[in-house]
């Protein structure tokens, strides 16, 4: 089994990645899957979306392959995502426009935001409304809104609020437990051929 790990901020050194990065490290200590792909949106290495996407065009098909393959290739995602101005970073939405159902369809997703105060609330919102209706990604119901997020997860223990950081290691602990069911059950949905179309390629 294997989980991608999306971290969708633009920014170097991001506190985003630094989530990533301890999920990454969690999955592989716990051994909920057998293998991890992280894919950074760091200085927003993807170009924004055009139409030539739809029609094939070589450039798109050479940028866009061995990162269709990790996706093709996942069970299940975690999707990261900071709170700028209340909204999904404009990368991570340009992101979803670039993935379809071959690559996140019909598959779970954990939706994780970070906020560096209260907030985080938005970006789950947001992309449970608006990033998911072509490429059928499935986000489960749980999910986790990491606030005041520079006094947690921290590899040096000293930087951390040790009642904050103990729950939000236990609660990362039980949303990937969950995400893994759903992983597993969700191999069931598409391999029964139910989610095959031709017909209806777009949600409504």
């Amino acid at each position: 089994m294997k989980f991608s790990i999306i971290s969708g901020s633009h920014r170097e050194n991001s506190q985003s990645e630094k989530v990533a990065r301890y999920l990454e490290r969690t999955l592989a200590e716990t051994r909920l899957c057998d293998e991890t792909w992280l894919f950074s949106l760091a200085n927003n290495p993807l170009p924004l979306w055009d139409e030539s996407v739809w029609e094939g065009a070589p450039e798109w098909r050479e940028r866009m392959r061995p990162i269709s393959e990790e996706l093709s290739s996942s069970d299940a995602f975690i999707v990261i995502s900071p709170e700028w101005h209340g909204q999904v970073p404009a990368g991570l939405k340009n992101f979803f426009l670039l993935c379809g159902k071959e690559e996140v369809g019909h598959k779970p997703a954990l939706i994780v935001t970070v906020s560096s105060a209260d907030g985080g609330a938005y970006p789950v919102a947001e992309l449970r409304m608006s990033s998911y209706k072509n490429n059928r990604i499935c986000y489960i119901p749980e999910q986790v809104i990491v606030r005041n997020v520079e006094s947690v997860l921290n590899e040096r223990e000293a930087d951390n609020n040790p009642e904050a950081d103990q729950y939000f290691r236990a609660r990362f602990a039980y949303a990937l437990g969950v995400l893994k069911a759903y992983a597993l059950a969700l191999r069931q949905v598409r391999a029964s051929g139910a989610v095959e179309t031709t017909v209806f390629k777009n949600g409504m």
